[in-house]
């Protein structure tokens, strides 16, 4: 990941609505939620929702697919891998047991993607 594009990634969820959506994308998993869904459990107006999702968006933290006359939008696992990844990919000067299993934590999201994507 180049330094820009996690620069943007943090700086679309430096925002409070947009790191609630997100959050609760992760949590509900790779088939996501209708924006009206999404819309109706934040207790967000549609139209504030729809500017945020899109910044998600850009910053290649969600995906959209139209189903019918809704969008679902979802996490998207693989860029967050990436944010995850290039946040500790030199964690603590070569001893990234500091950090945790962040390497068994991005395969494991990398497998559960496969699974039910």
């Amino acid at each position: 990941m180049e330094p820009q594009t996690a620069i943007d990634a943090l700086a679309a969820l430096a925002q409070e609505t947009r790191l609630k959506t997100f959050r609760l994308l992760v949590q509900t998993g790779p088939d996501g939620l209708p924006a009206g869904e999404i819309a109706r459990r934040l207790e967000v107006q549609p139209a504030t929702l729809s500017f945020h999702l899109t910044q998600l968006e850009r910053a290649g933290l969600v995906t959209s697919k139209r189903h019918s006359r809704q969008i679902i939008y979802a996490a998207d696992f693989g860029g967050m891998r990436a944010l995850l990844t290039f946040l500790t990919d030199d964690c603590c000067h070569g001893r990234p047991e500091i950090c945790g299993d962040m390497t068994g934590l991005a395969d494991a999201l990398a497998t559960a993607g496969r699974d039910t994507g």
